[in-house]
C-alpha cells in the first residue's frame, strides 16, 4: 500500500515538473516576443521617420543648413518658399530648459520634504497631489493656461499678443513635468542608506548640512537624471503648449513674446498640407529633429545613470 502511494506521489511530481517546464518555456517565449516587438517597433519608427525626414533634403532639394539656421519660414510662397526652422527649434529648446529651471528646484525640494523633513506625513499629503498632477490630461493643462495664465500675463506684464508667450508655455510645462522630477527624486532620496545619514549626524552635522553636503552629492547623478527625464517630457509636449505659446514664425526677443515649438508647428500644419509636398516633408524633417534630440536626452540619461553612486 505504501509502495503504491509513493509511486503515485512520484508520478504527480513528474507531471508537475513537466508542466513547470512547459510553463517556463511559455513564459520565456512570451517575454522574448514582447522584447522583440518593442525592438522592432522602435527600429521601424526610427527608420520610417528617418526616411521621411530626409526626403525634403534629398528629394525636394531643401538645404539642411538653411533649414536649421534660417529664421525665415514661409513654405506657402509661390515665388520664394522659405523653410527655416530655427525659430521652432529655439522655441522648443527655450521652453524645455526654462521649464526645467522652474520645475527642478520645486521637484527636488518636494522630494527632500517627503523623505528627509517629514517622511511620516509629508508623503501622505504630497504623494496624492503628485499622482493627481500626473493624471490630469495635457489638454486640461492647456485649457487652464489659456483661461487663467494667458489673461494674467496680459494684464500683469502688458505682454504683446494678448499674453500668448514663451512665459505661458514655460509655466504650463513646468507644472506638467513636476510630477516626473518629483517622483524620481523621491525614489532616489528614499534609496539612500541610513548609514550615510547616521555617519553624518555622528560627526556633528545638522540635518540641513547632512542634506546639502552628504545626501544630495551622493545622489546628484540620479537627480540630474530626473531633471533630464522631465526635460524629455517637456520637449515632446505639443497640445498644452500650442494653446498658450502663440504659434508665430518669428524668433522671440523676450520671454513675454509669442513663440512656437517644433511640436506645435507639426500639429498645426500636418493636417493642412498635401502628403508628399515639400511643406509636408519639411514637417517630417522637424519630426526627425525631435527624434534626434530625444536620442540625445536618452544618451545623457544613460551617461548620468552610469555615474550613480547609490
Amino acid at each position: 500500500m505504501k509502495k503504491i502511494e509513493t509511486s503515485t506521489a512520484r508520478q504527480r511530481l513528474l507531471k508537475s515538473n513537466n508542466k513547470g517546464s512547459q510553463g517556463e518555456l511559455r513564459g520565456r517565449f512570451l517575454v522574448t516576443l514582447c522584447a522583440l516587438i518593442m525592438i522592432a517597433a522602435t527600429i521601424s519608427i526610427t527608420a520610417f521617420l528617418t526616411v521621411k525626414g530626409l526626403q525634403s533634403f534629398l528629394v525636394n532639394g531643401v538645404s539642411p543648413i538653411e533649414f536649421i539656421t534660417s529664421s525665415d519660414w514661409n513654405p506657402t510662397s509661390s515665388k520664394n518658399p522659405q523653410y527655416g526652422a530655427l525659430p521652432f527649434i529655439f522655441g522648443s529648446l527655450a521652453v524645455t530648459f526654462l521649464s526645467a529651471l522652474v520645475a527642478a528646484p520645486l521637484g527636488i525640494g518636494g522630494a527632500i520634504f517627503m523623505t528627509e523633513v517629514t517622511p511620516s506625513w509629508g508623503k501622505k499629503i504630497l504623494q496624492p497631489v503628485i499622482e493627481l498632477l500626473v493624471g490630469i490630461p495635457s489638454v486640461v493643462y492647456g485649457f487652464i493656461g489659456l483661461t487663467v495664465l494667458v489673461p494674467f500675463i496680459r494684464n500683469t506684464f502688458e505682454a504683446p499678443q494678448a499674453g500668448f508667450s514663451l512665459l505661458a508655455g514655460t509655466i504650463v510645462l513646468s507644472v506638467m513635468i513636476l510630477p516626473t522630477i518629483t517622483t524620481i527624486a523621491t525614489d532616489t532620496m528614499g534609496a539612500i542608506p541610513d548609514s550615510l545619514r547616521e555617519g553624518s549626524y555622528a560627526l556633528g552635522a545638522t540635518r540641513w548640512q547632512t542634506i546639502r553636503k552628504v545626501l544630495i552629492p551622493a545622489v546628484l547623478p540620479s537627480l540630474l537624471t530626473a531633471i533630464v527625464l522631465g526635460m524629455a517630457r517637456a520637449f515632446g509636449e505639443a497640445l498644452a503648449v500650442q494653446m498658450v505659446i502663440g504659434n508665430v514664425h518669428d524668433l522671440p526677443s523676450s520671454i513675454l513674446d509669442p513663440s512656437a515649438t517644433l511640436t506645435t508647428i507639426i500639429t498645426l500644419n500636418m493636417g493642412h498640407t498635401a502628403y508628399g509636398s515639400v511643406e509636408n516633408n519639411t514637417l517630417w524633417s522637424m519630426g526627425l529633429i525631435l527624434l534626434i534630440i530625444s536620442f540625445l536626452f536618452i544618451l545623457i540619461i544613460r551617461f548620468l545613470s552610469s555615474r550613480r553612486k547609490i
